[in-house]
């Protein structure tokens, strides 16, 4: 009789064991997302002075102007998730659908204090306070979530080359001029709580950026 008990239990253990393992494994592939460091990228996007980098990178200290005239800088995005994109106003190709597709985004997560949506412009000579908040609204920006970020350009393509790395160096392009003018990307970046990207995504596609609503909601 004792043997029949110890042996049922040891067959009960197995199976939770079992369970248990299997639970684990696939709550574990759900929940993980790669950390990205310049060395898991293509050398084209990074800058010489740090495609060697494989270990802690995180994004640099920023200060720009909202299309509200106010100064939104990393410290605003602290403890938070959110997403990059480059763009500009004028652009009548990839950048509508890019921020219809933002759009979306951010009504998945409308009201979610801790998820911001940072859209960096590539013609901050064009794209003036004023100018960007009209094309903010016709976006329908929620004022303190999205926010469309212009200032200095050498500032501008600093942060994209050497923190987001959505833009090629100047180097890559055998331009000179570390400021020229550069062909912005369709890629949406995702940047973690502790300032690491974890993701890119291209923004033209739904079918993508509904694969990083998921993954936003696994940071959260």
């Amino acid at each position: 009789m004792k043997l029949r008990i110890y042996l049922l239990l040891f067959i009960a253990a197995i199976c939770f064991v079992v369970a248990y393992t299997s639970f684990s494994e696939k709550n574990k592939k759900n929940q993980s997302l790669p950390i990205l460091n310049p060395i898991d990228l293509t050398n084209e996007l990074v800058d010489s002075s740090l495609r060697r980098k494989g270990y802690g990178h995180q994004i640099q200290s920023f200060e720009f102007l909202n299309q509200y005239g106010n100064t939104i800088s990393n410290k605003d995005v602290e403890n938070s998730v959110y997403v990059v994109e480059y763009f500009f106003t004028t652009c009548s190709t990839i950048c509508p659908k890019m921020n219809t597709q933002m759009k979306v985004l951010q009504k998945k997560f409308k009201g979610v204090k801790n998820f911001k949506i940072l859209s960096f412009t590539v013609q901050p000579e064009i794209d003036s306070v004023p100018l960007l908040k009209k094309y903010a609204e016709e976006y329908g920006a929620q004022n303190g979530q999205w926010h469309f970020l212009t200032g200095e350009k050498k500032k501008l393509y600093a942060l994209a080359r050497k923190s987001f790395f959505l833009l090629k160096p100047a180097e890559a392009q055998n331009l000179g001029d570390a400021n020229s003018d550069f062909i912005h990307t369709n890629n949406f970046v995702l940047i973690d709580k502790n300032k690491r990207i974890r993701g890119y995504y291209d923004g033209t596609s739904a079918k993508e950026v509904d694969k990083l609503a998921r993954d936003i909601r696994k940071l959260l």
